[in-house]
């Protein structure tokens, strides 16, 4: 009530709109139509209806009142305060960089860019679809390999990857991975981690020395962790003769000066994408990359964008090859893979289009530069510099006083690498000469002007790189800001419209989130500085996982998983060593129902169990009889059970808890998936009804943006017994799955500013809205469309599928159909064929208000209406709308228009103005000529000349 219907002007009260309000979509006018079309009097009451009553929380959170968007900023603002920006030459795979304001305001900073999903559905996705083939073809350019793909999740992970990959190739030939001791601590431990659960014997070795024959792959380091830039042709060529894979971890910038490692042999080249312009962000988001020979191009793991064409010959891209991904595949799959860091790709392809191969030259050449000079003068003060041969990363040796050289460098406030017995840094593009003088000053050094060069004889790189004409015309700030603006032209984000994606929870990425991730004090740490450095970060990942335990009921959390797929590996890792610290080594087998999420049995089959697949019910729930005959069979061995809650069937099942009795009393652990949280968060505690471990999407419940396939943070939460079994650090601890200690902590920010906004109320709220949402669409929908699954009560959850199977035998329409012509109704489709094929499953989330999802929901029905005309012959079933969806703007302005419906009835099907109206740039796209014919790069500068002749 304001002041003046009051009449009294209260203590306490303030002009800001409560931030829930702000992100939930619906008001209370709103939530009386929906129940209304349930037939319900209240929203209790359908939360009653829905969630079983033996599955309630038995206790509040405690995440408190909320707090506004300027009470969030300022309080962001105190806590970055807290961590202390140093010049951070400490490398590791992590270098200072400046992020081209042209990039940071226009792809960073806009939602057309951060709000996109994974591009599945190519006809709305030709943007970033290009923005990712752009980086594939620099990455192609720069390692000299034949492939590459569309990123992955940081440059340890990468490594476990190219060694799994390489096992995989040569299974049976042995079990030995030789790693270069000149590999970055982090990726070693990761390999650590990855190698053991699948049999791998990790070795420690100069890859130099004569290799067994049960190994079947190494890792090479070029240049090295501690900065040797060397030959290793010869390397490569003894992996080789002994009949193994060479495996290089390498950095982007040093490759526009050294040999590329595709033109000395290599077989994956790997490694990580940040210092082309992405913040030190405490150790991420970044994206990493792969590439490798053609003739492993179908293991490659991640996703993989290609060039094909559409229903009219158009040149169209998709993604290509999805056929060894993890959603089709699942244990058999290549990898457990499905978020990586397009957001962060997109980033780096566009700076190597801004800067282009002169101008990335010359950054080399500065970073490398500033390296020999820094070389040459403590030469010159009597040091002796580690490697004759380096890049930009020089090792001085320091045998009895390496800490009083890094605490002395940090007195002039700049970091150094501490090694045993030696010191080591690291130039970049941000280094200066002003930074130069402190350094040598601060080591008792003088500055030289001049210094020779260090890159080997014979090492210099001699082939040219990024010739397409793609790198060449976008030096100017107007030509890059309208390419940018193209290419977020042609796709449909949630900037534009809902995106009703079941199982991907595409909600508001608020701004007032999003705001702090760019700012100094977040952006500029790099994730092995000093802790002193970072008390700002220690504070808000501190409380961050308080509030997440208590938001799951979970007792402990790790933020340091960097997808919900390395969540799930992380979880089942725990639940591995939990049950070798009993001594039951035994214990191997998964239990997953068959309708699971892909990267399930992917996640399960990394972690060295066997999967058994549960049956389910003709309702969609798990088979309890199925499951208690699989539990018995099995109970000497049984590892653990992963479940998704709420089912990806969408609905709440009733016999969760037994099922998690049946698990636990044959000695199995509870892994519930965290992917359906958004239903449960303030009103269901996984560990209540009997979970064990969980992982969290941050980018789907807790509001990190999709990014166009990442980033994205998988959280794991344990209850108290698999505590001791969390990921540890990757200097020093056990079972890290990051590179960085934190994962994607550049990123928290954003999840941490959303729960306080929200707070106790807010969050209940949200999860009821969302039910309420997907239990509205499901009701107006089902009289045309059946709904496959509902719960005891005819209800669903947060999301609901609807079956197409039926139609499609009637009239030939498919789900496929249905889901482009959504697109020109100016909406991105459900989900398809997942968990069910020839279904839709739609997710609306709390986010979008009543008029737009009255718009989509009459969309669907005018597209019943439209299949009926197919149904009852009024169309031909092989020429309507349906099948030739999506229309573009040249489909409709070509005169020879011979189709049984109007142009109007083509383009404009709801009658709504032109204005806003989304065309798609390119019409179906043809998958199965993309995969027969596999090009994934942009065209080189011979083909242009050949198309323009």
């Amino acid at each position: 009530m304001s002041p003046l219907e009051s009449g009294f002007a209260a203590a306490g009260s303030t002009p800001q709109a409560a931030f829930s309000t702000r992100h939930i979509g619906l008001n209370a006018h709103d939530a009386t139509r929906m129940l209304a079309e349930l037939k319900l009097p209240s929203v209790d009451a359908l939360m009653d209806e829905v969630v079983p009553a033996n599955i309630r929380r038995t206790n509040e959170m405690q995440i408190g009142a909320p707090l506004s968007e300027a009470e969030i900023l300022a309080e962001m603002k105190e806590i970055a305060g807290k961590n202390r920006i140093v010049t951070s030459l400490i490398g590791m795979g992590y270098y200072g960089c400046h992020t081209p304001p042209v990039i940071l305001r226009n792809v960073l900073e806009n939602p057309a860019w951060y709000t996109a999903y994974t591009p599945y559905q190519p006809e709305i996705s030709q943007g970033r679809l290009e923005a990712i083939l752009n980086f594939q073809t620099m990455i192609m350019e720069l390692t000299g390999m034949d492939i590459a793909n569309g990123s992955l999740l940081d440059e340890a992970t990468a490594a476990a990857e190219g060694m799994a990959m390489a096992f995989r190739a040569h299974r049976g030939k042995g079990t030995l991975f030789r790693v270069d001791p000149d590999t970055h601590p982090q990726t070693l431990a990761v390999l650590r981690t990855r190698a053991t659960p699948i049999g791998i014997e990790i070795e420690v070795r100069d890859t130099a020395e004569a290799y067994d024959d049960g190994c079947f792959g190494a890792l090479i380091s070029y240049p090295g962790s501690t900065g040797e830039v060397r030959d290793i042709k010869p390397e490569i060529e003894a992996i080789h003769a002994a009949g193994g894979l060479a495996i290089i971890a390498t950095d982007l910038l040093a490759l526009t000066m050294i040999e590329s490692p595709g033109a000395l042999g290599a077989d994956m080249v790997l490694g990580s994408s940040q210092r082309f312009g992405v913040p030190f962000g405490y150790g991420g988001p970044h994206a990493a990359f792969f590439a490798c020979r053609t003739a492993h191009q179908r293991a490659i793991p991640g996703r993989l964008v290609g060039v094909s064409q559409d229903s009219k010959g158009r040149m169209a891209y998709r993604l290509a090859l999805q056929t060894r991904e993890q959603h089709i595949r699942r244990e058999r799959a290549t990898s457990n893979i499905c978020t990586a860091q397009v957001l962060l790709a997109v980033m780096a392809g566009f700076y190597g289009l801004w800067h282009g191969p002169e101008g990335l030259a010359r950054i080399a050449g500065h970073a490398h530069g500033m390296a020999c000079r820094f070389a040459a003068a403590m030469r010159a003060a009597g040091r002796t510099v580690r490697h004759t041969g380096f890049f930009d990363t020089v090792t001085i040796e320091a045998a009895n006083d390496a800490e009083a050289l890094v605490a002395a460098a940090l007195e002039a406030g700049i970091n150094l690498r501490p090694l045993d017995g030696a010191v080591a840094a690291s130039f970049d593009e941000t280094s200066s000469e002003e930074m130069l003088a402190k350094l040598l000053s601060a080591l008792g050094a003088s500055m030289v002007d001049e210094a020779p060069m260090a890159i080997p004889a014979g090492l210099a790189r001699s082939e040219g790189f990024m010739r397409q004409p793609v790198f060449h015309r976008y030096r100017t700030e107007t030509e890059m800001l309208r390419y940018m603006r193209s290419l977020a032209d042609r796709d449909l984000a949630l900037d534009r419209c809902m995106i009703p994606l079941g199982s991907c929870t595409m909600k508001l990425n608020a701004t007032a989130e999003m705001i702090p991730v760019t700012w100094p004090g977040f952006a500029q740490i790099h994730p092995f500085a000093p802790a002193d450095q970072a008390k700002g970060y220690a504070e808000m990942i501190q409380r961050l996982e308080v509030m997440l335990a208590d938001c799951t009921g979970y007792d402990a959390v790790s933020v340091q998983p960097n997808a919900g797929s390395q969540g799930e590996f992380a979880g089942l890792m725990a639940i591995a060593r939990y049950h070798q610290s009993r001594g039951d080594h035994h214990r191997n087998i998964c239990l997953i129902p068959q309708s699971a999420h892909g990267t399930n049995p992917a996640s399960a089959a990394m972690a060295g169990m066997k999967v058994v697949v549960v049956k389910c019910d003709d309702d969609g729930n798990v088979d309890i009889a199925d499951l208690m005959e699989k539990t018995e069979t099995h109970r000497d061995a049984l590892a653990a059970i992963m479940v998704t809650y709420p089912s990806t069937h969408g609905v709440f099942e009733e016999s969760i808890t037994e099922l998690c009795d049946i698990v636990h009393e044959a000695g199995g652990q509870v892994y519930v998936d965290g992917a359906n949280l958004n239903a449960l968060v303030g009103h269901c505690a996984p560990p209540q009804f009997g979970a064990d471990v969980s992982h969290l999407n941050l980018h789907k419940t807790f509001c990190i943006p999709h990014g166009g396939g990442g980033p994205g943070v998988g959280p794991i939460g344990v209850a108290s017994h698999l505590q001791p079994f969390l990921p540890g650090s990757p200097l020093g601890g056990e079972g890290a799955v990051s590179a960085a200690p934190f994962g994607s902590a550049g990123i928290l920010p954003i999840t941490y500013a959303y729960i306080r906004m929200m707070g106790t109320d807010g969050l209940r709220e949200a999860t009821s809205t969302a039910i309420l949402a997907a239990n509205y669409m499901a009701a107006r929908l089902k009289s045309h469309y059946p709904v496959l699954y509902t719960g005891a009560n005819g209800r669903v959850a947060h999301e609901c599928i609807i079956d197409i199977r039926g139609i499609q035998e009637r009239s030939g329409i498919s789900n496929e159909d249905v889901a482009k012509r959504l697109i020109d109704f100016g909406f991105h489709a459900p989900t398809m064929s997942f968990p069910v094929a020839g279904t839709l499953m739609i997710e609306p989330t709390e986010s979008e208000s009543i008029t737009e999802i009255d718009r989509f929901c009459d969309a669907m029905l005018a597209i019943a209406a439209e299949i009926t005309k197919v149904e009852e012959g009024v169309w031909p079933a092989d020429d309507n709308p349906l099948v030739n969806a999506p229309h573009t703007a040249d489909d409709l302005m070509n005169d020879d228009w011979t189709h049984p419906y109007g142009r109007s009835e083509a383009g404009d099907p709801n009658g709504n103005s032109q204005a806003n109206k989304y065309w798609p740039p390119v019409g179906r796209v043809d998958n199965a000529y993309g995969d027969r014919n596999l090009i994934c790069s942009c065209p080189s500068i011979d083909e242009w000349e050949a198309a323009a002749e």
